[in-house]
């Protein structure tokens, strides 16, 4: 997934097939090339139409962190995943891209697992989220002030992060990583805690149980 959010993408997506009919329409004469392109523009305007009617019917069950945090509703649902049973899931966040403006769409990955969970019938208080975080996933878990500082604007991951932790999702960031990037406890947003490595929180979790999820290139 991009970190451009639905709209954007289909945006670019028509304007450009239609600057690709713009720059044939002019030399066209008809070849099988011509024909294979203005194929192509047809196939992207119905792909975009098609994403347009996802987009506008998605849920949000509990966590809303973007578009892609949506569940598409689906007919004809015959597997049901048992609802009495406790789903703990811990999640290897390390998802980091250079587009500051927006949620770390690692977050909003995470935000769609668990809508995913609940959309499927199993109670919120069956679900048990722990994140995971290092590399330069870290920076999206800066409090305000340290995002400030360090890349100019307000952090937009805090109300997400603020929205988790208040239903007791917990956020761990990793010893190993912060020494290597230089970063301090007291940046973090207040509850983030913090391990000795990345390593030995996932042996720790995966050993009672936990359903390991890595957050990592999602493109």
């Amino acid at each position: 997934m991009l970190d451009l959010n639905m709209k954007q993408k289909l945006t670019l997506l028509i304007a450009f097939s239609f600057f690709i009919l713009a720059g044939f329409s002019q030399s066209s004469n008809g070849t099988a090339t011509d024909i294979k392109i203005q194929d192509s523009i047809a196939t992207a305007k119905k792909d975009s139409t098609k994403w347009a009617v996802l987009e506008a019917n998605l849920v949000f069950p509990w966590f809303k962190a973007g578009t892609w945090s949506g569940v598409s509703p689906v007919q004809g649902i015959d597997f049901i995943p048992d609802p009495s049973k406790q789903y703990n899931l811990i999640f290897d966040f390390t998802h980091y891209k250079k587009d500051t403006n927006n949620i770390n769409a690692g977050l909003t990955e995470i935000a769609r697992i668990i809508n995913l969970h609940v959309a499927a019938g199993i109670p919120k208080d069956h679900i048990h989220p722990v994140i995971i975080s290092h590399a330069k996933a870290l920076f999206s878990l800066y409090n305000n002030d340290a995002y400030i500082a360090k890349f100019k604007k307000d952090n937009p991951n805090i109300k997400i992060i603020n929205e988790m932790m208040s239903v007791g999702i917990k956020f761990i960031a990793c010893g190993q990583a912060m020494n290597f990037l230089d970063v301090k406890k007291e940046q973090f947003y207040p509850g983030v805690k913090v391990a000795l490595s990345a390593k030995t929180t996932l042996s720790y979790y995966m050993q009672q149980g936990y359903m390991r999820y890595d957050i990592d290139e999602l493109d």
